[in-house]
């Protein structure tokens, strides 16, 4: 009786670190496509990673002030044609560009991540829905120091 329990709570917690390690794999693979989607103008990447309901907005240091002041939304909408633009006008960013991308916390539905680009940092919401995740929401800031590239 024993060693069936034991059996049991052994397949149990690699059933759960099978799940735990799946969702890690598949928000990176998120958040890859994100950065695709803005470094090389990859739209479909891009729609793969962002929920229609995307809420993005952000702080860019003023050179003159040294503040950090707001930055207007961007929208699923806008990001989707932004990443045309980079596309249309040959702006890709080649594959020594700085990209970090660091899953912080996984929970059962909601997820929270980091990703370092050339434009600065982004924090990160994902929710996960039909057993895919997606970005919700995205706080940033630029553009990237020095010391966020160690």
């Amino acid at each position: 009786m024993k060693s069936l329990l034991a059996t049991l709570l052994l397949l149990f917690s690699f059933s759960v670190f099978a799940q735990d390690s799946s969702d890690e794999s598949q928000i990176e693979t998120t958040l890859n496509n994100y950065l695709d989607g803005f470094y090389k103008g990859d739209t479909l990447k891009l729609k793969a990673a962002l929920k229609p309901r995307l809420y993005k907005f952000g702080y860019w240091k003023n050179k003159e002030s040294g503040e950090y002041e707001y930055s207007n939304q961007m929208t699923y909408e806008k990001a989707i044609a932004y990443a045309k633009r980079v596309l249309e006008n040959d702006q890709q960013k080649g594959d020594d560009v700085i990209r970090k991308a660091e899953v912080l916390e996984i929970s059962n539905h909601i997820a929270a991540a980091k990703v370092i680009g050339f434009w600065g940092v982004d924090y990160m919401l994902l929710s996960k829905e039909e057993g895919k995740w997606m970005i919700e929401q995205v706080i940033w800031e630029g553009p990237l120091e020095k010391s966020h590239t160690n």
